[in-house]
């Protein structure tokens, strides 16, 4: 399987297995809301959740039970507060225990990074002065063959699956994507696997400066799926829904009532893309 796809579903099926490490990754806009919801609707199970920053999406499939561990940076409902299915899961065990491996912004990226490059670590002056390298087992220090100096070495992230959202495709299967970019280029490059949902597909990608462009020889399939970053933005194409946020707070903080959304907005509907 490779190139554009007709059916989202289609694409979750191929791709994302029980047991998988999975990333789902964006920074502030493009989200991959609805592949993330494709996943909760196919029901998988035990999965390792990466994200440098999960917010509500996450919030959702560790409510849900698919998460067996989290693997992050930074975790919140952005400029509203807590995560209270996360919360739930990892002072509660609902629905289910939740193993964390937390890390910097700076350590996940860099991972990242090693796994695009096939590296098996990668070395950054990060860490210095925390309890994190103690706590994590992914983190460790390593001596410069050079200087002598001591640096910090972080695993290599190597995920099963990642998923991102971009603006354009051509009918060719390549992708295009520009604004705020965080790791969705490496995240890519680092998976075994990668699924797009885009947009709009077009005849051809325009240059863009900044755009980041994905060949479809990186990617496992690409699937149009207009706004399917929602209720994050995709710059050019949609707003951000800050009052979704807002709203998720109330939510999610009582586990019958995020329940009932949940089989409500996202067991209950079928994306056509």
């Amino acid at each position: 399987m490779s190139g554009l796809m007709g059916s989202l579903a289609e694409a979750v099926a191929c791709t994302v297995r029980d047991g998988d490490t999975v990333a789902l990754e964006g920074f502030t806009h493009l989200i991959p809301y609805a592949a993330g919801h494709e996943i909760i609707r196919q029901e998988r199970r035990d999965l390792t959740l990466v994200r440098m920053t999960p917010d509500i999406l996450y919030d959702q499939m560790i409510g849900m039970g698919m998460a067996a561990k989290l693997v992050f940076s930074w975790g919140g409902n952005p400029g509203v507060g807590s995560l209270h299915r996360f919360r739930d899961a990892v002072q509660n065990g609902w629905p289910r225990p939740l193993e964390l491996e937390e890390h910097s912004h700076a350590g996940m990226a860099n991972r990242y990074v090693a796994g695009a490059g096939r590296l098996p670590f990668a070395v950054l002056r990060g860490y210095a002065g925390t309890d994190l390298p103690a706590n994590t087992k992914n983190i460790d220090t390593i001596r410069c063959p050079f200087t002598g100096e001591e640096l910090t070495a972080v695993a290599a992230l190597r995920p099963d699956v990642a998923f991102v959202h971009a603006q354009q495709a051509d009918r060719d299967g390549n992708v295009q994507f520009w604004g705020i970019s965080g790791v969705q280029k490496e995240a890519v490059l680092s998976a075994d696997r990668a699924v797009v949902t885009v947009e709009e597909v077009v005849d051809h990608l325009e240059p863009r400066p900044g755009a980041v462009v994905l060949p479809a020889w990186v990617l496992t399939a690409v699937v149009a799926v207009p706004g399917g970053a929602a209720p994050s933005y995709a710059q050019g194409y949609s707003a951000r829904d800050n009052g979704f946020y807002q709203a998720w707070d109330a939510i999610s903080r009582d586990r019958d009532r995020f329940t009932a959304w949940m089989r409500e907005n996202v067991l209950g509907t079928v994306r056509k893309g």
